[in-house]
């Protein structure tokens, strides 16, 4: 399995033979606006080019409808007879940007041999909820490969710690950023992180993510990995890529 991180959210993932492009943002370097007045948004540009990123995409997936998982650049550069997998809701929306094959991921469904399977999140607590909306994670498997447990733009709370128990996976990708609204997180930070860490089983590798991208986040790739060094989690079992890194990954007891 090989994972690159763009970035933050934006992933290009090699798996059982397909090549799956997911949340992508594409805008340039302070293209949008800025959520806290300290910057515009992204606050660092594209590691790679976007040809690059595309180039050999089978299907794209699509988790939530904010500027940094599905922006304007990717909706004019994705070719539209792509797959595209989306959140239940969104589909008549990404319908109207001219994609014409959308599958919006109700419960489960299998593209090319891949398993994927809808996963709750809540984008934040309280009153922040209803203003960030609906959104998902999901898991992946198929046939001979390490499962996957993508949590999407999430804080950590019970439905997720339950299907990290349910489904022990291989690898746990988390949004780790501690982005705030209204004074309230709405992605995990570096202590949601590190529990995550601990919940999760020995052979699970975790990659954080989502991290450096956007004004309103609050938690540095340094910030995550010295909280997580003072917590004694190992670094194998934590990992926190640069932009543009590409991982090469199996499950810790392969």
């Amino acid at each position: 399995m090989k994972l690159q991180l763009v970035r933050n959210a934006t992933l290009k993932l090699d798996y059982a033979g397909a090549t799956i492009l997911i949340d992508p943002d594409f805008g340039p370097k302070h293209s949008r606006p800025s959520f806290t007045g300290r910057s515009p948004n992204p606050m660092v540009d594209l590691p790679v080019p976007t040809e690059e990123i595309l180039a050999g995409v089978d299907f794209v997936v699509v988790s939530h409808l904010h500027s940094d998982h599905f922006d304007e650049v990717a909706k004019d550069l994705i070719p539209k007879d792509l797959p595209l997998v989306c959140r239940p809701g969104d589909e008549e929306s990404i319908r109207s940007f001219g994609f014409s094959d959308v599958r919006p991921l109700d419960d489960e469904l299998t593209i090319d041999g891949i398993h994927l399977i809808r996963r709750e999140g809540n984008h934040g607590s309280g009153p922040v909820l209803a203003k960030m909306g609906e959104v998902m994670g999901f898991s992946i498997d198929a046939v001979g490969a390490p499962s996957i447990y993508w949590t999407g733009d999430t804080i950590l709370y019970a439905p997720v710690i339950s299907t990290i128990a349910g489904t022990a996976p291989d690898l746990i990708i988390t949004h780790s950023c501690g982005a705030k609204w209204d004074d309230i997180l709405i992605v995990m930070d570096a202590e949601q992180t590190v529990e995550v860490c601990r919940v999760a089983p020995e052979h699970t590798r975790i990659v954080a993510v989502h991290m450096e991208a956007l004004d309103h986040a609050t938690v540095s790739r340094n910030d995550l990995q010295t909280y997580a060094n003072t917590h004694d989690i190992a670094k194998h079992r934590l990992l926190i890529p640069e932009d543009g890194e590409v991982l090469l990954l199996t499950a810790l007891n392969a």
